[in-house]
């Protein structure tokens, strides 16, 4: 890891692994690991559908880029949750603090992967759906990310290990 850049933050939707990838990113750098979900609930003291369903979305996102501003880490994986790319100030800091990693998964993935959707804390407007979702974020996904890791069809290990050599490679072209 460069000495400026020390963290690595991941990016996308719920689903797409970033937690699971990040604890096993993690112990293989040899660096910290920090959800910043289980950040935000600390905070409120609630879980993320009741920080929604009780104070409603506008509410969840103020907390969630107050939660990601103060983030000051350092030779940490952070997993965001799937709606921090909302927050301009948040994804300016994090920019600021690491390098933001992209993983993206196809959506009829996703829809395989996530059962709980009504618990599981989304920032989704009614009526709308995963399909919706994905749509709306996508691009904000991609305007934040520095390296994108195709993650379809791989896994865990196969993950992990093309983000290891996707950092490599960014440290390197970064340094030059």
């Amino acid at each position: 890891m460069t000495r400026e850049r020390t963290n690595i933050i991941l990016i996308g939707m719920p689903g797409a692994g970033k937690s699971t990838v990040g604890v096993v990113l993690a112990k293989r750098l040899g660096l910290g690991f920090v959800d910043t979900d289980l950040l935000l609930q600390q905070r409120a003291g609630k879980k993320l559908q009741q920080i929604i369903d009780q104070d409603g979305t506008a509410a969840f996102r103020r907390l969630e880029e107050r939660t990601l501003c103060e983030f000051d880490g350092c030779n940490t994986v952070v997993a965001t949750g799937g709606s921090a790319i909302y927050s301009e100030a948040a994804m300016r800091h994090l920019a600021a603090i690491g390098t933001i990693v992209f993983l993206d998964v196809p959506l009829g993935e996703l829809a395989q992967r996530l059962h709980d959707m009504q618990s599981r804390g989304l920032v989704i407007g009614p009526g709308a759906g995963l399909a919706d979702l994905y749509t709306e974020r996508l691009p904000l996904y991609r305007r934040w990310a520095e390296i994108t890791i195709d993650g379809q069809g791989k896994n865990l290990e196969e993950v992990v290990d093309e983000v290891v050599r996707a950092i490599k490679r960014h440290e390197k072209t970064a340094g030059a």
